[in-house]
């Protein structure tokens, strides 16, 4: 019982949650931005109707689910003083800086130019009028860096002092924070991962109205643009996660230890990386696993002949460092450095595998549908049904980036258990987790039916007038409405 009151972990669970549900929005924010803005360039570049129609349809998507992550974000940073003021006060000069770069300057920029683009639809020259959208993206990827680089902060601390005296952390230099390697290399890697959840929505969709026989030009259209995207932005996300791989191998080699559960050094074509593995029940050695060769080695280090560090090795390591007469912060209650074994190395997997099975549907869609749209029921199903995949791929993505960074809230500086707020109770902390718990799934539904509703909806008609020094239907004179 005492476990389940257990402040700690209950704060853990309360922040995990909450932190994966708001990611659930930030993804398809950066991503449908993106889209909308490309597909309303191609409008005012070719004059095409059918653009501007899709522009409208995942404009509508995009706000909504803009409008639901600007919540849940909010609710999100509250936690900071409530569960973890110790950490808050500890490391907040540095990690609270770029923060508040994210709010005072990214967000601002972008809810200004949102509103001229919600607004500006019949008020604004067309070329202007695209100007606010891509402005908006730009403040939307902003925003994304600079939470990304507090989160870096917590990976790879740099560019701070410890202020003995004062007992915290100071921030030394906010270059090192906001050019730390981690975030150099996790920023692209996350954009790519939000550009390929866009673009299966968008072909999920698609794959909606052409199974219904509905809006057949449009969503020719859509089907193969967000396919191509998906595949794309795949792409990306393999060649910045690789590299992403050797940041984190340099900066916190426990982590990758524990995504591959390599409990012994190795090298070489030791270093393989198991596709699938069975272990013993504690995880410390292997029953069945089905491996490929060198591959582990490259992913670390960039060559198929180098050196991976196991996890056994690392715990002597940091508990010489760590776990010295003088450490505070540093040493956990247990001794353990490693996290929890079957979550880094399953996570890791299903972030990999998820995100590849998406990319796959598109390329075999691609190649089905270049010629017709005829196609049996269950293939449309199948492309309807992609559209989660993308997203719990990040979602995993981040319970690996998190969790393997445990039992460290600031690797090498601070425990996660020294973070929690000490004067919070563990019923106190339940109540307010059973209620965030409710309100969020609710809050999920009602995003949910919303997002389907609109993209059932289908692309909207557009009004077209007789202009004064034009024809009907020529797109510089359409009367546009500014309410979504």
């Amino acid at each position: 019982m005492n476990e389940f009151f257990d402040p700690l972990t209950l704060s853990r669970w309360q922040f995990g949650l909450t932190t994966l549900y708001h990611f659930i929005f930030v993804p398809l924010t950066i991503g449908m931005c993106l889209l909308v803005a490309i597909l309303q360039t191609a409008w005012v570049k070719t004059g095409k109707l059918k653009y501007l129609r899709l522009t409208r349809l995942f404009g509508k998507i995009f706000l909504i689910n803009f409008a639901m992550g600007v919540v849940t974000g909010i609710v999100q940073e509250f936690q900071f003083g409530m569960n973890w003021s110790n950490y808050s006060r500890f490391v907040g000069d540095i990690f609270g800086a770029p923060l508040a770069m994210e709010g005072l300057i990214a967000f601002f920029f972008e809810a200004t130019f949102i509103g001229l683009w919600i607004f500006g639809w019949d008020k604004l020259p067309k070329k202007i009028h695209l100007m606010t959208i891509w402005f908006v993206w730009i403040g939307t990827v902003a925003s994304a860096y600079f939470i990304l680089a507090a989160n870096a902060f917590m990976q790879n601390p740099d560019g701070f002092t410890i202020n003995e005296e004062r007992g915290r952390a100071e921030l030394e230099s906010i270059g090192a924070v906001l050019t730390n390697p981690v975030a150099l290399t996790q920023f692209p890697h996350t954009i790519f991962a939000a550009v390929m959840f866009a673009g299966v929505v968008v072909v999920s969709t698609a794959a909606w109205h052409l199974r219904r026989g509905q809006y057949l030009e449009e969503m020719r259209t859509a089907l193969r643009f967000g396919a191509w995207t998906n595949i794309i932005a795949f792409m990306g996300v393999g060649l910045t996660g690789h590299t992403l791989g050797m940041v984190m191998t340099e900066t916190q080699p426990m982590k990758m230890a524990a995504a591959e559960a390599l409990y012994e050094n190795a090298s070489g074509r030791d270093a393989s990386f198991s596709i699938f593995s069975l272990g013993t029940p504690d995880g410390a050695h292997e029953i069945f696993s089905i491996r490929i060769p060198y591959l582990l080695s490259f992913l670390s280090n960039g060559n198929f002949n180098g050196s991976v560090e196991g996890i056994r090795d690392l715990q002597a390591e940091y508990t010489a460092q760590y776990c010295g007469a003088d450490s505070l912060l540093t040493c956990p209650t247990d001794g353990q450095f490693a996290p929890i074994i079957w979550v880094t190395y399953w996570a890791f997997r299903w972030m990999i595998g998820l995100g590849a099975l998406a990319a796959l549907v598109s390329v075999v869609g691609l190649w089905i549908t270049r010629r017709n749209m005829d196609l049996p029921d269950w293939v449309w199903k199948v492309a309807i049904w992609t559209a989660p995949l993308p997203m719990l791929a990040s979602l995993v993505g981040w319970v690996f980036t998190e969790m393997g960074r445990q039992p460290w809230i600031v690797f090498g500086v601070m425990t996660t258990e020294q973070g929690v707020s000490p004067g919070v109770p563990g019923w106190a902390v339940l109540i307010s987790l059973i209620v965030f718990t409710i309100v969020y799934g609710a809050l999920a539904v009602v995003e949910f039916k919303l997002i389907t509703k609109a993209a059932k909806d289908g692309p909207p008609e557009i009004a077209l007038s007789e202009g004064t020094d034009g024809a009907a239907g020529d797109p510089d004179h359409q009367q546009l409405a500014t309410v979504y």
